[in-house]
């Protein structure tokens, strides 16, 4: 399988953590998608319109039967509200096709736009990217409403998904559920979920890490207060217990 992952154009890094690329052979094994706490656009070659995938609370299996080639955006926490217009909750777990959140017209063009021609993958890319420049600046920014949520996820990603939401409402000087509300809105999960799966992301980069885990200390060393809760994590967001999750990510030396 064919995965590339590029940098997006200056003007969208506020918002965009990369433009990617991807092409799956078909007939294979369905690949395991894990939560990673962020938003994509996809658009691949059969024919049908692009799709946002909202936040995951769980793992997801992509399988294909025929060989297809993904275009796609990955937005940064909190920012595909910009491109988007709705409350992320309303995607979470979900897709949403394209030409139901944008004028149809305009996602009909880019559609075919990008599988017309013989074009490079980056060149194809770009016309997703000045897609995305259009609507920011005919939209414009919500940065200002997506504030309170953004400081949230600096604190949460900062500290690894360690602290504690009651602790970060009072350092924001918002009250608890007035955070969740606007987490939600603007993000797609609740803060402590949003969390749980910074915790989850920092183990599962350690194990890979790691030729031989000490399950107990990278456990702790993760945020977790004991092992039970880290297989409990690795059940519910990747549905496989941390050491076979590690058999089938060996180390690469």
């Amino acid at each position: 399988m064919f995965y590339q992952e590029y940098p997006p154009h200056p003007a969208l890094a506020r918002h965009v953590a990369c433009v990617w690329a991807a092409r799956a052979p078909g007939g294979g094994p369905a690949h395991r998608v894990l939560p990673d706490n962020c938003v994509d656009m996809l658009w691949q070659d059969d024919g049908q319109a692009g799709f946002a995938v909202g936040m995951m609370s769980s793992a997801i299996l992509v399988a294909s039967a025929r060989p297809v080639w993904t275009l796609a955006v990955r937005f940064k926490p909190g920012m595909a509200g910009s491109f988007l217009a709705l409350p992320m909750q309303e995607i979470t777990d979900q897709r949403a096709d394209i030409d139901l959140l944008w004028e149809r017209g305009e996602a009909e063009r880019l559609t075919d736009a990008l599988w017309t021609g013989d074009a490079p993958v980056r060149a194809r890319l770009a016309l997703i990217e000045r897609a995305l420049l259009r609507r920011l600046r005919d939209g414009g920014d919500d940065g200002a409403s997506t504030g309170l949520a953004q400081r949230a996820i600096a604190a949460l990603e900062g500290s690894g998904g360690e602290v504690r939401v009651a602790a970060l409402a009072a350092q924001l000087g918002v009250s608890r559920q007035h955070l969740a509300a606007q987490f939600r809105q603007h993000v797609g999960l609740s803060p402590k979920l949003f969390a749980r799966i910074c915790r989850f992301r920092k183990a599962t980069a350690a194990i890979k890490a790691a030729p031989a885990p000490d399950w107990v200390q990278l456990a702790l060393a993760c945020g977790y207060f004991d092992q039970s809760h880290l297989i409990h994590d690795f059940q519910e967001f990747c549905g496989s217990a941390p050491e076979r999750f590690h058999f089938s990510n060996p180390t690469v030396a």
